[in-house]
Protein backbone atom coordinates (compact mmCIF):
# COMPACT_ATOMS: atom_id res chain seq x y z
CA UNK A 1 0.00 0.00 0.00
CA UNK A 2 1.01 3.48 -0.76
CA UNK A 3 1.58 5.87 1.94
CA UNK A 4 0.32 9.40 1.29
CA UNK A 5 3.05 11.95 0.89
CA UNK A 6 2.32 15.55 1.55
CA UNK A 7 4.41 18.62 0.38
CA UNK A 8 5.11 21.65 1.59
CA UNK A 9 2.26 23.32 0.00
CA UNK A 10 -0.55 21.03 1.26
CA UNK A 11 1.72 21.65 5.05
CA UNK A 12 1.73 25.18 4.40
CA UNK A 13 -2.26 25.62 3.71
CA UNK A 14 -2.73 23.54 6.85
CA UNK A 15 -0.29 25.21 9.47
CA UNK A 16 -1.69 28.35 9.93
CA UNK A 17 -0.15 30.42 12.89
CA UNK A 18 -3.54 30.33 15.27
CA UNK A 19 -2.91 26.26 15.10
CA UNK A 20 0.74 25.79 15.10
CA UNK A 21 0.26 28.34 18.36
CA UNK A 22 -1.97 26.66 20.14
CA UNK A 23 -0.66 23.04 19.16
CA UNK A 24 2.99 24.04 20.45
CA UNK A 25 1.57 25.55 23.85
CA UNK A 26 -0.26 22.68 24.74
CA UNK A 27 2.30 20.28 23.65
CA UNK A 28 4.95 22.24 25.94
CA UNK A 29 2.44 21.86 28.95
CA UNK A 30 1.92 18.41 28.65
CA UNK A 31 5.81 17.78 28.01
CA UNK A 32 6.07 19.60 31.44
CA UNK A 33 3.39 17.11 33.60
CA UNK A 34 5.58 14.46 31.91
CA UNK A 35 2.29 13.56 29.81
CA UNK A 36 4.52 12.05 26.48
CA UNK A 37 7.42 10.06 25.50
CA UNK A 38 10.42 11.78 23.80
CA UNK A 39 13.82 9.25 23.59
CA UNK A 40 17.09 10.83 23.40
CA UNK A 41 18.06 12.94 20.02
CA UNK A 42 20.64 10.76 17.46
CA UNK A 43 23.27 13.54 16.35
CA UNK A 44 24.83 13.04 13.23
CA UNK A 45 27.80 15.83 12.10
CA UNK A 46 29.31 16.07 8.63
CA UNK A 47 32.11 18.90 9.35
CA UNK A 48 33.89 19.10 5.72
CA UNK A 49 30.12 19.99 4.68
CA UNK A 50 29.30 22.28 7.66
CA UNK A 51 26.62 20.11 8.67
CA UNK A 52 25.05 18.44 10.57
CA UNK A 53 21.41 15.76 11.27
CA UNK A 54 18.83 15.15 14.22
CA UNK A 55 16.69 12.22 14.04
CA UNK A 56 13.88 12.98 16.85
CA UNK A 57 11.00 10.97 17.89
CA UNK A 58 8.11 11.70 20.27
CA UNK A 59 4.36 11.31 21.50
CA UNK A 60 2.08 13.44 23.65
CA UNK A 61 0.17 10.18 25.97
CA UNK A 62 -3.11 9.27 24.20
CA UNK A 63 -2.50 11.11 21.40
CA UNK A 64 -2.84 8.69 18.06
CA UNK A 65 -0.11 9.18 16.31
CA UNK A 66 3.61 9.35 16.89
CA UNK A 67 6.43 10.65 14.74
CA UNK A 68 9.73 10.12 13.54
CA UNK A 69 11.64 13.35 12.50
CA UNK A 70 14.63 13.57 10.04
CA UNK A 71 15.96 17.31 10.21
CA UNK A 72 19.28 18.69 8.85
CA UNK A 73 21.39 22.10 8.75
CA UNK A 74 23.84 22.37 6.46
CA UNK A 75 25.41 25.67 6.52
CA UNK A 76 26.99 26.44 3.54
CA UNK A 77 23.75 25.92 1.50
CA UNK A 78 22.59 29.50 1.27
CA UNK A 79 26.20 30.17 -0.52
CA UNK A 80 24.78 28.05 -3.51
CA UNK A 81 21.11 29.06 -3.76
CA UNK A 82 19.90 26.42 -1.75
CA UNK A 83 18.06 26.81 1.76
CA UNK A 84 20.28 25.67 5.12
CA UNK A 85 17.52 23.52 6.62
CA UNK A 86 15.81 20.35 5.10
CA UNK A 87 13.79 17.85 6.49
CA UNK A 88 10.70 15.34 6.73
CA UNK A 89 8.02 13.92 9.58
CA UNK A 90 6.96 10.71 9.35
CA UNK A 91 3.86 10.14 11.28
CA UNK A 92 2.87 6.70 12.82
CA UNK A 93 -0.25 5.33 14.47
CA UNK A 94 0.25 4.98 17.84
CA UNK A 95 -2.44 2.22 18.09
CA UNK A 96 -1.38 0.00 14.82
CA UNK A 97 2.08 1.05 14.52
CA UNK A 98 1.30 1.76 10.49
CA UNK A 99 2.67 4.43 8.85
CA UNK A 100 -0.35 7.09 8.35
CA UNK A 101 1.46 9.55 6.38
CA UNK A 102 4.74 11.22 5.70
CA UNK A 103 5.04 15.70 5.34
CA UNK A 104 7.68 15.86 3.27
CA UNK A 105 7.98 19.60 4.74
CA UNK A 106 11.58 20.18 3.59
CA UNK A 107 12.18 21.52 7.11
CA UNK A 108 9.48 23.68 7.31
CA UNK A 109 7.12 22.02 9.94
CA UNK A 110 10.57 22.20 12.55
CA UNK A 111 11.04 25.64 11.11
CA UNK A 112 7.79 26.89 12.37
CA UNK A 113 7.99 24.84 15.46
CA UNK A 114 11.32 26.22 16.59
CA UNK A 115 9.60 30.00 15.78
CA UNK A 116 6.50 29.09 17.71
CA UNK A 117 8.34 27.57 21.01
CA UNK A 118 10.63 30.76 21.30
CA UNK A 119 8.17 33.22 20.85
CA UNK A 120 5.82 31.78 23.24
CA UNK A 121 8.44 31.69 25.85
CA UNK A 122 10.35 34.51 25.21
CA UNK A 123 6.79 36.22 25.61
CA UNK A 124 6.12 34.93 28.61
CA UNK A 125 9.43 35.35 30.32
CA UNK A 126 10.46 39.13 29.28
CA UNK A 127 9.00 41.74 30.87
CA UNK A 128 5.71 43.13 29.54
CA UNK A 129 7.13 46.53 28.39
CA UNK A 130 10.04 44.75 26.76
CA UNK A 131 10.06 46.51 23.12
CA UNK A 132 13.34 46.42 22.37
CA UNK A 133 14.67 43.16 20.43
CA UNK A 134 18.08 41.66 19.30
CA UNK A 135 18.67 38.62 17.09
CA UNK A 136 21.57 37.24 16.99
CA UNK A 137 22.31 35.32 13.81
CA UNK A 138 20.99 36.16 10.01
CA UNK A 139 19.50 32.91 8.76
CA UNK A 140 15.62 31.77 8.10
CA UNK A 141 15.36 31.15 12.07
CA UNK A 142 16.47 34.67 13.16
CA UNK A 143 13.58 36.32 10.60
CA UNK A 144 11.30 33.55 12.30
CA UNK A 145 11.58 34.27 15.38
CA UNK A 146 11.12 38.30 15.06
CA UNK A 147 7.75 37.65 13.27
CA UNK A 148 6.87 35.14 15.20
CA UNK A 149 7.05 37.52 18.64
CA UNK A 150 5.80 40.27 16.46
CA UNK A 151 2.63 38.43 16.34
CA UNK A 152 2.28 38.55 20.54
CA UNK A 153 3.36 41.40 21.41
CA UNK A 154 4.84 44.90 19.61
CA UNK A 155 8.71 45.53 19.02
CA UNK A 156 9.56 48.86 18.43
CA UNK A 157 13.25 48.41 17.58
CA UNK A 158 15.16 45.35 16.24
CA UNK A 159 18.98 44.62 16.38
CA UNK A 160 20.44 42.16 13.99
CA UNK A 161 24.37 40.96 14.86
CA UNK A 162 25.54 38.57 12.42
CA UNK A 163 29.11 37.65 11.52
CA UNK A 164 28.26 39.20 8.03
CA UNK A 165 27.52 42.70 7.72
CA UNK A 166 26.18 42.29 4.49
CA UNK A 167 23.62 39.49 5.62
CA UNK A 168 22.72 41.34 8.83
CA UNK A 169 21.85 44.60 6.80
CA UNK A 170 19.91 42.36 4.07
CA UNK A 171 17.82 41.01 6.63
CA UNK A 172 17.37 44.53 8.32
CA UNK A 173 15.86 45.61 5.23
CA UNK A 174 13.51 42.96 5.21
CA UNK A 175 12.19 43.23 8.47
CA UNK A 176 12.45 47.12 7.22
CA UNK A 177 9.96 46.42 4.63
CA UNK A 178 7.40 44.56 7.26
CA UNK A 179 7.07 47.51 8.90
CA UNK A 180 9.61 46.74 11.94
CA UNK A 181 12.37 49.58 12.27
CA UNK A 182 15.52 47.45 12.18
CA UNK A 183 19.24 48.29 11.95
CA UNK A 184 22.48 46.20 12.29
CA UNK A 185 24.13 46.22 15.39
CA UNK A 186 27.22 45.08 17.42
CA UNK A 187 27.59 42.53 19.66
CA UNK A 188 27.98 44.44 22.33
CA UNK A 189 24.79 46.71 21.35
CA UNK A 190 22.44 43.38 20.70
CA UNK A 191 23.30 42.44 24.40
CA UNK A 192 21.88 45.70 25.40
CA UNK A 193 17.92 45.02 24.05
CA UNK A 194 15.15 44.20 26.71
CA UNK A 195 14.89 40.65 24.50
CA UNK A 196 17.67 38.39 23.11
CA UNK A 197 17.17 35.78 20.61
CA UNK A 198 20.13 33.97 19.61
CA UNK A 199 19.67 31.73 16.28
CA UNK A 200 23.28 30.38 15.33
CA UNK A 201 24.77 27.34 15.31
CA UNK A 202 27.85 28.75 17.01
CA UNK A 203 30.58 26.72 18.86
CA UNK A 204 31.44 29.39 21.39
CA UNK A 205 29.46 31.95 22.97
CA UNK A 206 28.61 35.31 21.19
CA UNK A 207 27.75 37.35 23.55
CA UNK A 208 28.93 38.90 27.07
CA UNK A 209 27.33 38.05 30.55
CA UNK A 210 28.35 41.44 31.36
CA UNK A 211 26.69 43.19 27.76
CA UNK A 212 22.97 41.70 29.05
CA UNK A 213 20.87 44.63 30.85
CA UNK A 214 19.39 44.19 34.72
CA UNK A 215 15.80 43.10 33.47
CA UNK A 216 16.51 41.59 30.10
CA UNK A 217 15.70 38.57 28.71
CA UNK A 218 17.26 35.75 26.58
CA UNK A 219 16.21 32.60 24.93
CA UNK A 220 18.85 29.89 23.20
CA UNK A 221 17.95 28.52 20.37
CA UNK A 222 20.75 27.72 18.51
CA UNK A 223 22.48 25.19 20.76
CA UNK A 224 21.32 21.70 20.04
CA UNK A 225 23.76 19.77 19.72
CA UNK A 226 27.04 18.91 22.28
CA UNK A 227 29.91 20.67 20.40
CA UNK A 228 27.27 24.02 20.26
CA UNK A 229 27.29 26.82 22.33
CA UNK A 230 25.65 30.05 22.06
CA UNK A 231 25.36 31.67 25.62
CA UNK A 232 27.96 32.42 28.22
CA UNK A 233 27.66 30.37 32.01
CA UNK A 234 28.09 33.72 33.63
CA UNK A 235 24.64 34.86 31.92
CA UNK A 236 23.15 31.70 33.66
CA UNK A 237 24.39 32.47 37.00
CA UNK A 238 22.86 36.01 36.41
CA UNK A 239 19.20 34.56 36.10
CA UNK A 240 16.82 34.85 38.44
CA UNK A 241 14.96 32.37 36.57
CA UNK A 242 16.24 29.45 33.93
CA UNK A 243 13.95 27.78 31.91
CA UNK A 244 14.20 24.89 29.35
CA UNK A 245 11.87 23.18 27.29
CA UNK A 246 13.44 19.78 28.13
CA UNK A 247 15.77 19.55 31.31
CA UNK A 248 17.73 16.40 30.00
CA UNK A 249 18.34 17.37 26.81
CA UNK A 250 19.54 20.79 28.18
CA UNK A 251 21.61 19.05 30.02
CA UNK A 252 23.00 17.03 27.77
CA UNK A 253 23.52 19.25 24.75
CA UNK A 254 21.97 22.74 25.60
CA UNK A 255 23.83 25.66 27.38
CA UNK A 256 22.36 25.17 30.25
CA UNK A 257 24.50 21.73 30.32
CA UNK A 258 27.41 23.71 29.98
CA UNK A 259 26.94 26.35 32.76
CA UNK A 260 26.68 23.30 34.89
CA UNK A 261 29.35 21.57 34.01
CA UNK A 262 30.88 25.40 34.59
CA UNK A 263 29.67 25.19 38.29
CA UNK A 264 27.77 28.50 37.36
CA UNK A 265 24.42 27.10 38.60
CA UNK A 266 23.11 23.44 39.79
CA UNK A 267 21.48 20.90 37.80
CA UNK A 268 17.98 21.53 39.44
CA UNK A 269 18.13 25.26 38.84
CA UNK A 270 15.70 25.23 35.56
CA UNK A 271 12.45 25.42 35.16
CA UNK A 272 9.73 23.43 32.63
CA UNK A 273 9.29 26.06 30.23
CA UNK A 274 5.68 24.66 29.96
CA UNK A 275 5.18 25.67 33.44
CA UNK A 276 5.36 29.19 32.64
CA UNK A 277 2.97 28.92 29.63
CA UNK A 278 0.40 27.01 31.95
CA UNK A 279 0.58 30.15 34.65
CA UNK A 280 1.51 33.11 34.92
CA UNK A 281 4.47 34.40 37.42
CA UNK A 282 5.61 37.52 39.12
CA UNK A 283 8.62 39.03 37.53
CA UNK A 284 10.68 41.95 38.73
CA UNK A 285 11.84 44.54 36.66
CA UNK A 286 15.08 44.43 37.32
CA UNK A 287 15.45 40.55 37.06
CA UNK A 288 17.51 38.50 34.08
CA UNK A 289 15.79 35.35 32.69
CA UNK A 290 17.22 32.97 30.28
CA UNK A 291 15.06 30.03 28.07
CA UNK A 292 17.66 27.37 27.01
CA UNK A 293 15.62 25.44 23.83
CA UNK A 294 16.78 22.46 22.32
CA UNK A 295 13.68 21.44 20.52
CA UNK A 296 11.19 18.57 21.53
CA UNK A 297 10.02 15.59 19.49
CA UNK A 298 6.99 15.53 21.07
CA UNK A 299 6.04 19.27 19.72
CA UNK A 300 7.30 17.61 16.44
CA UNK A 301 4.35 14.73 16.84
CA UNK A 302 1.40 17.00 18.00
CA UNK A 303 2.19 19.92 15.14
CA UNK A 304 2.73 16.91 12.29
CA UNK A 305 -1.14 15.48 14.19
CA UNK A 306 -2.56 18.66 13.54
CA UNK A 307 -1.61 19.29 10.47
CA UNK A 308 -2.44 16.16 9.38
CA UNK A 309 -5.89 16.69 10.45
CA UNK A 310 -5.72 19.91 8.45
CA UNK A 311 -4.72 19.16 5.27
CA UNK A 312 -7.17 19.97 2.75
CA UNK A 313 -9.37 16.72 1.19
CA UNK A 314 -8.03 18.46 -2.27
CA UNK A 315 -4.94 17.35 -1.63
CA UNK A 316 -5.31 13.95 -1.62
CA UNK A 317 -4.61 13.67 -4.89
CA UNK A 318 -1.06 14.97 -4.15
CA UNK A 319 -0.87 10.84 -2.73
CA UNK A 320 2.19 10.15 -4.65
CA UNK A 321 6.36 9.47 -4.42
CA UNK A 322 8.84 12.05 -3.22
CA UNK A 323 10.42 13.43 -6.41
CA UNK A 324 13.68 15.61 -6.47
CA UNK A 325 13.71 18.30 -4.14
CA UNK A 326 13.66 21.71 -5.02
CA UNK A 327 13.78 25.27 -3.44
CA UNK A 328 10.53 25.22 -0.67
CA UNK A 329 8.04 28.04 -1.18
CA UNK A 330 9.01 31.41 1.16
CA UNK A 331 7.33 31.17 4.42
CA UNK A 332 4.12 33.49 4.28
CA UNK A 333 2.96 34.86 7.59
CA UNK A 334 -0.90 35.08 7.91
CA UNK A 335 -2.95 37.58 9.44
CA UNK A 336 -4.42 35.99 12.38
CA UNK A 337 -5.30 35.88 16.25
CA UNK A 338 -1.63 36.56 17.85
CA UNK A 339 -2.22 34.39 21.56
CA UNK A 340 3.86 28.88 17.98
CA UNK A 341 14.55 23.54 18.18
Amino acid sequence: MTRPVFEAAAIEQAATPHLVLDTIRDALIAHAHGRTTVPSPLHLQFPDADGDCHVKAGWVTGAPDFIVKIATGFYRNPAAGLPSNHGLVCVVSARTGEVRAILDDRGLLTAWRTAATGALITHAMARPSATTLAVFGTGEQARLQVEWLARLRPLSTVFVHGRSRHKARALCEEFNGRGHDARPASAEEAAGADIIVTTTPASAPVLEAAHVRDGAHVTGIGTDMPHKNELPPELFGRAALIATDDHDQCLHHGDFGHAVRAETVTATADTPVGLLLEAPWERPDGAVTVADLTGVGALDAALASAVLREIPASFSDNMRRPRAPTRPPPVRLRSGPGAVT
